[in-house]
């Protein structure tokens, strides 16, 4: 089991990771490719290096978003997050789908910072 973080505006994918209102949490096996668990939380004030550590604390294995700074990748790397960068699909569902059955394709992240 795997727990995929994904963060949103209203109902799509955050261009910008840190400027993300909420964040869908997916709980999914990947060995059936199929969702187990669907969480929304708000997040929490932005802070600069606060995210990873919050996402870290609910378990998160995964992370696919927009675009992310390089501060922010390099935290998660710390934590052993994956973190899958220049997703190009809009909906959070859509996203988990094709990344648990391995066909998510990833375009540039647009966060130069």
């Amino acid at each position: 089991m795997i727990r995929v973080a994904i963060p949103c505006d209203g109902q799509r994918i955050a261009t910008h990771f840190g400027h993300a209102s909420r964040f869908v949490l997916f709980d999914a096996d990947p060995d059936n490719g199929r969702i187990t668990a669907e969480n929304v939380e708000d997040a929490p004030p932005h802070q600069p290096g606060l995210l990873p550590q919050w996402l870290a604390q609910r378990g998160t294995n995964v992370v696919l978003a927009g675009g992310m700074g390089v501060r922010a990748r390099q935290l998660f790397a710390e934590r052993g997050i994956e973190v899958v960068t220049g997703v190009e699909v809009h909906d959070p569902k859509e996203a988990i789908e094709q990344y648990i059955k391995g066909a998510l394709s990833a375009g540039a992240n647009p966060c130069d910072h």
